[in-house]
């Protein structure tokens, strides 16, 4: 099985089972720091998506926001259950996302939300889709865009109050959902214009980043190699947009 194919199997599949633990998860939740949770569930799927990585592609490499890095050429990026606060509070929106990086470039990503069966996949040269259909990136003007903005623990709050200040300023319609692949894979789609944040890991934005570009956008440069990749940090160091290119 080829690693497209077998990505769009393993997405699904770890899909259904994190839609098991939110329709079975108990009340309450674990901080692993300011507005970060982690449940059982981010654990199980992580695990559940590294065993079936090492099953089939012993020699590849393994980076998870949950469980760390392990060595290899070729590394699978993986992000169980991004948006777990939405989780832990029964919001469905979240996602699974997996991006599979050869030699320093994303070759493939996919953001699976299984509460609504929107299954995102792209690969490098070959476009983006959603549950089989083409994606393209907006052609709003800036005085309509509707941007979503990110956040995260490890910047300011007074950057991102500036950063506000900047997109209201432009004209931008804010908003938050909670979920950083699921609002890129929303700009690939079209539903929003743009994302912005002013830190994101290498597990949260890879998959979507790919599926961005692969839509007709743009985007500042990823965190697909090198240290950035395998300790996750600031892939996105300043407020960005994504529009057709």
């Amino acid at each position: 099985m080829g690693h497209a194919l077998f990505l769009h199997t393993l997405i699904r599949d770890a899909g259904g089972l994190a839609l098991q633990h939110f329709n079975s998860r108990p009340a309450g939740f674990a901080l692993k720091g300011p507005q970060d949770p982690v449940t059982e569930a981010d654990l199980a799927v992580e695990q559940f998506i590294r065993s079936r990585v090492a099953a089939a592609f012993p020699d590849d490499g393994f980076l998870g926001e949950e469980s760390g890095a392990s060595g290899g050429e070729n590394v699978w990026v993986v992000d169980p259950i991004d948006g777990t606060d939405n989780f832990a509070r029964g919001i469905p929106h979240f996602c699974v996302s997996i991006a599979y990086v050869v030699n320093g470039q994303t070759r493939l990503g996919a953001i699976f939300n299984p509460c609504t069966s929107e299954l995102y996949l792209a690969e490098k040269g070959r476009g983006a889709t959603k549950n089989g259909l083409r994606l393209a990136v907006s052609e709003n003007p800036p005085a309509c865009s509707a941007v979503e903005l990110g956040w995260s623990s490890r910047v300011s709050r007074s950057a991102y109050t500036a950063a506000l200040h900047r997109l209201l300023d432009a004209g931008a319609n804010v908003r938050r959902h909670g979920s950083g692949a699921l609002g890129l894979a929303w700009v690939a789609e079209g539903r929003t214009d743009g994302y912005a944040e002013l830190h994101m890991n290498s597990w949260d934005a890879l998959a979507g980043l790919l599926m961005v570009r692969e839509a007709g956008g743009v985007t500042t440069e990823g965190a697909d190699s090198g240290e950035r990749l395998f300790k996750g940090g600031p892939s996105l160091p300043q407020t960005c947009f994504w529009h057709r290119s």
